[in-house]
């Protein structure tokens, strides 16, 4: 009986990666140069938001995906964190909601304005606060709205209720820092990995720990569901220092079911599981490789198919949800590949080659749509439920219904005499400056709420040829009033304006001279009539 080796029959067996071409990539993007293992990217059907390299404190940029090409380097940011942030993630639910954490120990919830930020966004509209150091990890529920986890570097996952903006369970039972956290199809288990060499499966709700594995031979450090198989896969480092991925049954994490050895590189194996296709992808950070698998439900499990290869080394990968796939292409997955050296992010489309232009409904089944199938407070009481399940032939062009709303909050005061300084904020520029001017009309001697340019107008509206009697508040007054209160006009009835309290206004442009009384201010720096250079004129 001769020998015959055996083939597989596999509709994806040919699966190729294709890069896009340099005008459908985004260029000039000032990529973190944070060492921390996360993707620094995060992707949805509308926006790419990238983590960006910053001065002070953390900022991360919101690009919508049609505005391909190079990014100008003053393009607005969101930046309201205090310090780097580590992680990122779009609500999958509502597509302008997304979520960040940073080394400042909060999580913040952000909404993008329809049509992308047109200037730096610093207001978050809800700001969670519960970890006490950095915060490295964020996740949402997979089919519950406004169910958000986090993990932090003090040891604790904590789980929010975004309705009502308050955490509502914290895990404690990890003994070191957590590297990764995967939710199953319905979001009744959770896997997390940690730096003390255990998997865990963890029941959320209730914080208890169904199964655990240490990890001696086999150092985990990303954990995948592999869909409703109930089987597990990590990626890891064995015990020579090669890259190795183990696939383990949920049920008993006693032994893995096979561990098999990618290659003897150091960079950080991703993991992605397409649940619909059963296909697998490994990324190397560091590298520019992405080998993929088949996963079958019989030994040997994983079935090596090919391998995407690139010279450029990627540092992190966003992936776009099923919903935003081109299935005109058959394109059944596609990486947004984060190149550091060249500021790059490169899509790469995973196509299956199909002759047929029609829709191709054996290599797209139902997949989990964009309706949340379970309320915060359904899912906390200890309901489960499966993912909504939407076709892509019609349904990928549905929009979402859902709005976020954020808790109502007590609002933060300042009042003194009368006056909250948190929203009677002093202007910062010239334009505040004379914009200020104009809506108050802050006594000008001619009345008609322009500020002055020239010497003249200055001491008119100065030495007043009126009663004195506007508001006064116009540049911030109150400010001025702590800082020049020698600046009071000197003479008689007529003052420049009056505070809200009823004492005595300050002109504008005492602020160049310190207020020197009984003087006429004049605008500084002018130009002497003898020379070319500024020079200041004393009072």
């Amino acid at each position: 009986m001769s020998w015959r080796p055996q083939y597989r029959s596999s509709k994806f067996r040919n699966v190729y990666g294709k890069a896009a071409s340099r005008e459908h990539c985004f260029d000039g993007i000032p990529i973190t140069k944070n060492v921390h293992d996360n993707h620094f990217c995060a992707v949805n059907a509308r926006y790419l938001a990238i983590v960006t390299e910053s001065a002070g404190g953390g900022s991360f940029l919101v690009i919508p995906l049609e505005q391909t090409g190079r990014i100008e380097p003053n393009y607005p940011k969101i930046c309201g964190h205090q310090g780097n942030v580590l992680d990122i993630k779009w609500n999958p639910f509502i597509e302008n909601i997304i979520a960040s954490c940073s080394e400042d120990t909060s999580v913040r919830i952000w909404e993008i304005p329809e049509g992308g930020l047109k200037r730096n966004m610093t207001e978050a509209v809800l700001e969670l606060y519960g970890h006490s150091r950095r915060v490295g990890l964020v996740e949402w529920h997979p089919t519950t709205n406004n169910i958000l986890l986090s993990a932090g570097y003090d040891y604790k996952v904590m789980i929010w209720n975004l309705d009502i903006g308050e955490p509502v369970k914290m895990i404690d039972c990890h003994t070191d820092v957590i590297l990764c956290m995967s939710f199953n199809t319905d979001g009744s288990l959770l896997a997390t990995t940690c730096k003390d060499k255990r998997l865990r499966v963890v029941e959320p709700r209730s914080g208890r720990v169904l199964q655990e594995a240490s990890c001696k031979n086999h150092r985990v450090n990303r954990v995948v569901f592999l869909g409703s198989t109930k089987r597990l896969l990590t990626t890891g480092v064995s015990r020579w220092n090669t890259r190795q991925i183990a696939l383990w049954d949920q049920e008993d994490l006693s032994m893995p079911l096979i561990e098999e050895e990618i290659d003897g590189l150091s960079g950080l194996l991703f993991p992605f599981y397409d649940a619909d296709t059963h296909m697998l992808y490994l990324a190397g950070k560091g590298d520019g490789n992405i080998r993929y698998y088949e996963i079958g439900s019989e030994k040997p499990y994983l079935s090596y198919l090919m391998e995407f290869r690139s010279p450029a080394p990627q540092k992190g990968l966003g992936v776009m949800p099923k919903h935003g796939l081109d299935v005109s292409a058959c394109e059944v997955f596609r990486f947004y590949k984060l190149i550091t050296l060249k500021g790059l992010i490169e899509p790469i489309s995973m196509i299956v080659p199909r002759r047929s232009e029609t829709y191709q409904e054996d290599i797209y089944p139902m997949t989990p749509g964009t309706e949340p199938a379970l309320t915060p407070d359904e899912w906390l009481s200890g309901v489960n439920r499966d993912p909504i399940l939407m076709s892509l032939k019609e349904g990928y062009k549905r929009n979402a219904k859902i709005v976020f709303k954020a808790p109502v909050r007590e609002k933060k005061s300042v009042v003194v005499n009368g006056i909250d300084l948190l929203e009677n904020v002093p202007p910062r520029t010239e334009n505040e400056v004379g914009q200020a001017w104009r809506g108050s009309g802050s006594g000008s001697g001619n009345g008609n709420g322009v500020p002055p340019r020239t010497e003249n107008e200055v001491g008119q509206a100065w030495s007043g040829n009126g009663n004195g009697n506007g508001n006064g508040n116009g540049i911030g007054g109150m400010n001025l009033e702590r800082h020049h209160a020698s600046s009071r006009h000197p003479n008689g009835s007529g003052t420049v304006g009056s505070l809200q309290g009823g004492e005595p206004g300050i002109h504008p442009m005492t602020l160049f001279h310190g207020g020197i009384p009984g003087s006429v201010p004049r605008p500084f720096p002018m130009m002497d009539t003898f020379s070319t250079t500024p020079s200041i004129i004393p009072s």
